[in-house]
């Protein structure tokens, strides 16, 4: 019974802090998501579509930062989530690639080389973190990256009702099965592994987050253009 507790203890302890990052410093904090799911502006669609663009940029490609953290995954309970993670996610992707081309040209923005060279430097973090040896920290980006995902898809689907793009329904893991693979890995692999979750789930809340300071930019720079 004691043992029991220990692990229940580790389990909502692995669980509330994915929870609080997610909470904190999660795309859903970002001043200018709420300017984007909520404005009513007439430069709401030209940033809307502007989000679509520099989404695809990022996860546009096969493989995605999922597939590589899969890639390098040993066999195991981690390794069966990440498959599903991953199959959803690829729904994902090809609803992004499908809503990019719907949205047509990306929108006339100055600055265009220093926004190539920031998404550059993202896709180059966000794929370290997947290829990352330390164990967890894959685990820890993939994780906040479907709980995250969850401020950032209903941007997309407003700009798919835009252009009438069929909204498929959400399909990545829900964060009871996100706590559950949490645990089992801080479990298998100790404080050290918890310490690589904690790093991988915040660097890529980190880029999430410069990337909507990015699309904040573009909007302001569009305005004085």
């Amino acid at each position: 019974m004691a043992v029991n507790g220990v692990k229940k203890r580790q389990v909502n302890a692995v669980a509330d802090a994915h929870a609080a990052r997610v909470a904190a410093a999660g795309s859903g904090t970002h001043l200018y998501v709420e300017d984007l799911g909520e404005s009513f502006g007439a430069t709401i669609p030209r940033d809307l579509d502007d989000l679509v663009h520099l989404l695809c940029n990022l996860y546009g490609r096969h493989p995605g930062i999922i597939d590589i953290a899969l890639e390098r995954c040993p066999a195991g309970a981690v390794q069966e989530w990440m498959s599903q993670a991953a199959n959803a996610f690829e729904r994902e992707r090809l609803y992004l690639v499908r809503l990019t081309a719907a949205v047509g040209p990306i929108p006339s923005t100055p600055g265009g080389a220093g926004t190539e060279a920031a998404l550059l430097a993202q896709r180059h973090a966000l794929e370290t973190l997947a290829r990352s040896e330390r164990a967890g920290c894959a685990l820890g980006a993939v994780t906040a990256l479907v709980s995250d995902w969850a401020s950032i898809r209903p941007l997309l689907d407003r700009a798919a009702a835009r252009v009438s793009v069929e909204v498929p329904p959400p399909a990545l893991p829900g964060e009871g099965t996100i706590a559950d693979v949490l645990a089992d890995a801080a479990a298998l692999g100790g404080p050290a592994a918890e310490r690589a979750i904690c790093f991988g789930s915040e660097q890529l809340l980190l880029q999430h987050r410069a990337l909507f300071d990015l699309l904040e930019a573009r909007c302001e720079a569009r305005e004085g253009f």
